[in-house]
């Protein structure tokens, strides 16, 4: 006799930013905690030029974690509105170690579907290599890296670059969660772009490269250990594992910026002198030595013109970019036209970017508004506390400077702590930050109940997501 079929959790696909970040973020957690979903009105508030409905990046992930836990899925198709995710293996029975993942649209976001799947290949530690004789004395044996290519577009309308990912968002996650060549954590992620691919202008093709270490089985995703609390130290933990960023004013001293900017040839000189013009004008303590041109590419096409710029701080780094197109030359005007045109271009992007990077400094938050939301899937799966607060509107930095303090408690002492006021209508979007942020968070506590939220969402207690290695019959410990 068949086992009734457990109930899905069910997610409106209308709530909140009501986009595809939503499905993405729902999606990954079911594969990581193997739950089954029903996502209804998928994408519904995208009913205007960009369509409702499933787009070529979600199928192309969804798919992909469909195939990687053996999940029962219906409504999985570009354009549906209803999709049931029923995933049946979990991340430590991962069958393989070498994807790749090709979206059906050139244009679709290999850095969207990335994403997607990344959560559940952070897990997926299990079965890499066989026992090990450190393996049999008790230590965790070194699992065979996962190898991952996604090909799709690089450069993406409404997507994070390639560049995003390899500057400000594994950076972040490595340096809060011990990630990197540098820790004693296990996991890391290698990247590298193998070819660009662009949403505008003829379309191409793109791909990335990832080198996956994930946590060995049995491990957590931990907070990294700062060793205690020093003075100019942003990140502090104790031994319940706590990581919070603090906001003390020396914390936002931009001691360099970080410029790469793949523009059409004959606007390399004219932008990179507006950037620096633009970037000493709003941070006037940075020297025009601390602004480091990492990237100076050629994009071939007038079209396409992307630039990204990263303030640094001792601890802290805030990510701003741009994607845009040249105007069409006009047919009666001449080289001279185009000359006095790439100049009037790179003053405005140089402009719009500048003071979109000195606005979200400004804001006193210790990361960045895209930055934020994209950290609360990790922080709902880590152990112990974490805190990614933004400033602004919510308070200001005294409130939220105060609201980190109370990391220094362990779990046990939660409800004796006056601050840290525990978030209870979390049923829609909660807490400060942006509309993707505070929806992410939602989605989070409805595929996570056991993750716990505190002051208006700044503050996580996370589930202490953990898998142990599959047995020789395919079931997981």
């Amino acid at each position: 006799m068949k086992e009734p079929k457990v109930k899905p959790i069910e997610i409106d696909g209308r709530t909140g930013e009501g986009g595809g970040q939503l499905v993405r973020i729902a999606c990954s957690l079911a594969a990581v905690a193997t739950l089954p979903i029903r996502i209804t009105n998928v994408r519904g508030n995208r009913e205007g030029p960009r369509g409702g409905g499933l787009k070529s990046q979600h199928v192309s992930s969804i798919e992909w974690l469909a195939q990687a836990t053996d999940a029962e899925v219906s409504g999985l198709a570009v354009g549906s509105h209803t999709l049931e995710f029923r995933p049946r293996r979990k991340p430590s029975e991962l069958a393989g170690r070498s994807f790749k993942i090709r979206a059906d649209s050139a244009a679709a976001s290999t850095l969207l579907i990335f994403q997607a799947v990344f959560p559940f290949l952070l897990f997926a530690g299990g079965n890499g290599t066989s026992p090990t004789k450190r393996d049999l004395d008790g230590e965790q044996p070194p699992y065979t890296p996962i190898n991952l290519e996604i090909s799709g577009g690089t450069n993406v309308s409404w997507s994070p670059s390639f560049e995003y990912l390899d500057q400000v968002l594994l950076p972040a996650l490595e340096s809060a969660f011990g990630g990197g060549s540098s820790s004693s954590s296990s996991w890391r992620v290698e990247r590298r772009l193998l070819a660009r691919g662009w949403s505008a202008g003829k379309p191409s093709r793109g791909s990335i490269a990832l080198r996956i270490h994930p946590l060995r089985c049995g491990e957590t995703l931990r907070p990294r250990d700062t060793g205690g609390k020093k003075k100019n130290n942003t990140s502090r933990r104790n031994g319940s594992g706590c990581h919070r960023l603090t906001l003390a004013s020396e914390e936002h001293d931009i001691t360099a910026i970080d410029v790469s900017m793949v523009v059409p040839a004959d606007m390399h000189e004219p932008l990179a002198a507006a950037l620096v013009a633009d970037l000493g004008e709003l941070f006037p303590e940075v020297d025009v030595d601390d602004i480091h041109f990492k990237l100076v590419e050629d994009s071939g096409a007038d079209a396409r013109v992307y630039v990204l710029l990263v303030a640094r701080s001792a601890t802290l780094r805030w990510g701003r970019d741009i994607l845009t197109s040249m105007p069409k030359p006009s047919v009666s005007k001449g080289s001279g036209s185009r000359t006095s045109s790439k100049k009037k271009v790179s003053a405005d992007v140089s402009r719009k970017v500048t003071k979109s990077l000195y606005d979200e400094v400004m804001e006193g938050g210790a990361v960045d508004e895209f930055l934020q939301d994209q950290l609360v899937v990790f922080q709902a799966l880590a152990e112990g506390l974490t805190s990614f607060p933004r400033g602004g509107s919510s308070g200001g930095t005294e409130k939220l400077e105060a609201a980190m303090e109370d990391l220094a408690i362990g779990d046990k002492d939660m409800k004796q702590q006056p601050r840290l006021r525990r978030d209870k209508k979390t049923h829609k979007p909660f807490g400060e930050g942006s509309t993707h942020t505070t929806t992410a968070r939602w989605v989070a506590a409805e595929m996570l109940p056991a993750a716990k939220w505190f002051n208006d969402g700044r503050v996580c207690g996370g589930v202490a997501m953990r898998l142990q290695r599959a047995e020789k019959d395919g079931r997981s410990k």
